[in-house]
Formats: structure tokens, C-alpha cells, sequence
């Protein structure tokens, strides 16, 4: 009781620099959600092209993961933390060149770069916020977590938005769309609108390497290493990671779910342009969504695990997101904002921020408990399943493009229908067997 008790104290430290990192994850990352209507008009794109930026972006995910696990392992917590935010440093000044030669690829690339940093971080990250505690609360704290993210995630749209874009947008936007103007006169003034990323984004990769340079002087302990042999039981460590269904099994669970989160946020402005409104209305979307959010992990923090167990409100997460889902595509009825007429259907994928909220941080704890020495590998393979952030906006795009705006929403369904999978059944799996049994009784 007294080694708790004095191991408690070393924690606050800890969890006052993760809150930091998470909330720059939400500062970058849910920035995406106004640069993909931004860069398709200022680049000329389709939808389809605009969301690139997302696969771009967490497509790094799937590549750096498993290279973060051995840097981090080979250099430590505090090392591989400095080493992310440098390079999110470096991405984000690639944002200099390719404005001043309005080179889509290049943005791309430092969008790319800016993914490599946030996975070593992530990697860093999920399991020590996991294991910093018992895993009965684990979902408390990654509630918690959740805060400092989505409220960087709130305020990132709108301070892109209130240093990016101008009051007389909206006639320029108009202009560019209409193809009122071409040639060289077209040229300047797409040049002139791209070229305002340089000084945010200047500032932005200034802030973010002294960040990692004041990490140097942060004493972290390396809490892995020992939490995870202690998490290791008499005779249930196995011999490869794979031989551990509930993880495998969580893995895709967290690829569908980030899905269905960035899809309900990264297109909410191009389909509330959709009824009318323009990028400066538009913007106000994806803060609503991730405002739902905060209420999400607020009713984490307050009942789990008190009030109700984790798991009880994933399966209550899971099922809220197919309802909403499925409102989205088929809910008539239309409101009034901003003079323009809405359709009920926005309103629906704003909701999905409250059950999005305790999705992830349901899965995390289910996923990665009793892995012992397959702890770091498990987490990275968890940090490698954020690239469902990648894929399902492009595919939404697809659809999109030839069939709607509306109609793309049709992806969340089976994303939804996979994680109610999970929080009933899938995380209960300890071995591959007890599936199999399942197939044969069906």
C-alpha cells in the first residue's frame, strides 16, 4: 500500500505532458478538416483529390508504427517524444515551399511528414496513458486524454479560419468555383489565397521544435519496460502476438472507428456547403462535432468506472453510432441556420461526436490488457490501425464524387456494425479457437 502510495505522485508530472502532447495531436491533426476545402480550391481538386490530405496524413500511421516501436525501445520515451515533434517541425515548414509554388504534391509530403512524427508519438503515448494506472480506470484517463484533444480540435478550425481566411472570401470562393476568371489573373489569385498558410504554419513548426527541445530538460519515467512484466501472468504469455485474438480482432476495430470519426468530421464543411453555406459559415461544423465529443468524454470521466463499467458504454457508444449512422443517410427534415435551409441529416453526424468519444477509448484498455512482452508490438499494430483515417475518407470521396455527398455516408454503416462486433463478442476471444466454434455452430 505504501510503494502505491508512493508511486502515485510521479504520475502528475506524466499526465500534465501527455495532456500537452494529445492536445497538440488535436491542433494538427483536426486541422484537416478546413485544409481539405481549403487545398480543393485553392489547388483546383476534385473530392476524391481534396481527400488526400487524410491519406497522406495517417497513411504514416501504417508505414512508421512498427519502426517508432523499435526507435522508442532503442532510445526511450523521452528521446523518441523529441524526435516526433521535430519532425511534425519539419512537415509543417514544408508547408513554405509548397505554398509559394502551389505544389499539391509537396503538401502532401509535408503532411506525410507531419503523420511520421504524430506516430511515434502516438506510439509513445496510448500505451503509457494505459498502463500509467489500473486498467479498470484505463478508459477514465484516455477520457481524459480525449479533453486536451478535442478541444485543440475545436479551436484549430476556427483559428485557421480566423487567420487564413477574410471576410470577402466568399465572392473570391465564388469566383475561383465559377471559373469567373482565367489565365494569368486566375493564377495570381490562387497564388495569393495558398501563400496564407506560410506564416501560421512558420510560427506552427517554430513552436513545435522548441516543444521538443524543452522535452530535454523533462525528466519522464520509462514506465514499459516494468509495468509490462508486471502485467505478464503465470502461464498466459504467449508465443506470438498473433496468438492473441483480442487484439487482432481490436486492431480493426480501432481502423474502423477512426474511420467513422474523421469521416463525420473531415466532410462535414464540404456537405454543409453542399445546403449553401460558405467555408467561413461552414466552419463552425466541425467544432459542433467535436464539441459533441467533449460531452462524450465529460460522461466518461463522471461514470466510468463508478457508474458504469467501460465496456457498458462502449456497447452503448457502438450502437448510438449505426442509429446515427443510419439517421444520416435516411432522416428527413430540414432547419434553419444562418438563413440557409439544413437538412436534419448534419445535425445527425454532429451527434456521432458523443458516441465517437468513448469508442476509442473503450477499445485501447480491452485490446492491449494481459500482453505482457507483446505490449509495445500490440501498441504499435493499434497505432497502425489510425490509417482507417486514411482510407475511408478517399473511398467516401469515391462515392461522393458519383453518387452524392449524402449517399457517401453509406460507409459508417459497416464500420459501426464491426465495433458493436467487437464490444459484445470480439473482445471476449482469448484464442482463435473459440471463433472457429462459432462459424461451425452457424
Amino acid at each position: 500500500m505504501d510503494n502505491v502510495q508512493s508511486r502515485q505522485p510521479s504520475n502528475l508530472l506524466p499526465m500534465i505532458m501527455l495532456g500537452m502532447l494529445f492536445f497538440i495531436f488535436g491542433l494538427v491533426s483536426w486541422v484537416n478538416s478546413i485544409l481539405i476545402p481549403y487545398f480543393k480550391v485553392s489547388c483546383e481538386l476534385t473530392h476524391t483529390q481534396s481527400y488526400l490530405v487524410a491519406l497522406a496524413f495517417y497513411i504514416a500511421y501504417l508505414v512508421m508504427s512498427i519502426p517508432a516501436a523499435r526507435l522508442i525501445g532503442r532510445v526511450g520515451s523521452r528521446w523518441s517524444i523529441m524526435i516526433g515533434l521535430w519532425l511534425m517541425s519539419a512537415g509543417t515548414l514544408m508547408f513554405v515551399p509548397a505554398a509559394y509554388t502551389r505544389a499539391y504534391s509537396i503538401f502532401l509530403t509535408g503532411l506525410f511528414t507531419i503523420g511520421t512524427g504524430l506516430s511515434i508519438l502516438q506510439t509513445v503515448a496510448n500505451p503509457y496513458v494505459t498502463i500509467l494506472g489500473p486498467i479498470e480506470s484505463a478508459a477514465r484517463r484516455i477520457s481524459i486524454m480525449g479533453l486536451c484533444n478535442k478541444i485543440a480540435g475545436i479551436l484549430a478550425p476556427l483559428l485557421f479560419a480566423a487567420v487564413i481566411l477574410k471576410s470577402t472570401d466568399h465572392e473570391l470562393f465564388e469566383v475561383l468555383k465559377n471559373n469567373n476568371v482565367t489565365g494569368v489573373e486566375k493564377d495570381i489569385l490562387l497564388d495569393g489565397l495558398i501563400r496564407r498558410v506560410i506564416i501560421p504554419y512558420s510560427v506552427l513548426s517554430s513552436f513545435l521544435f522548441l516543444f521538443g527541445c524543452a522535452i530535454y530538460f523533462i525528466r519522464l519515467p520509462e514506465v514499459g519496460n516494468s509495468r509490462q512484466e508486471d502485467m505478464v501472468h503465470n502461464g498466459s504469455d504467449r508465443k506470438s502476438i498473433g496468438s492473441y485474438p483480442y487484439l487482432i480482432m481490436g486492431v480493426f476495430a480501432i481502423f474502423f472507428h477512426v474511420a467513422a470519426q474523421v469521416i463525420s468530421i473531415d466532410t462535414i464543411i464540404s456537405y454543409a456547403e453542399s445546403m449553401g453555406f460558405n467555408l467561413q459559415e461552414a466552419k463552425i461544423f466541425p467544432s459542433i462535432t467535436l464539441s459533441c465529443a467533449l460531452v462524450g468524454y465529460f460522461l466518461g470521466i463522471l461514470l466510468i468506472p463508478r457508474i458504469a463499467s467501460q465496456r457498458l458504454m462502449l456497447r452503448i457508444s457502438t450502437v448510438g453510432g449505426l442509429i446515427l449512422s443510419i439517421c444520416v443517410l435516411f432522416i428527413p427534415g430540414t432547419i434553419q441556420m444562418y438563413g440557409h435551409t439544413t437538412s436534419l441529416s448534419i445535425w445527425c453526424l454532429c451527434l456521432m461526436g458523443v458516441c465517437n468519444a468513448l469508442i476509442y477509448a473503450g477499445i485501447w484498455p480491452l485490446a492491449i490488457h494481459d500482453l505482457g512482452r507483446w505490449t509495445n508490438l500490440g501498441s504499435s499494430f493499434m497505432v497502425m490501425a489510425l490509417c482507417g483515417n486514411a482510407f475511408m475518407p478517399v473511398i467516401y470521396g469515391l462515392i461522393a464524387d458519383h453518387h452524392g455527398l449524402r449517399t457517401g455516408y453509406i460507409v459508417l454503416v459497416p464500420c459501426f456494425l464491426y465495433l458493436i462486433f467487437y464490444a459484445f463478442y470480439g473482445y471476449k476471444i482469448n484464442h482463435w479457437s473459440e471463433l472457429w466454434r462459432l462459424k461451425k455452430e452457424k
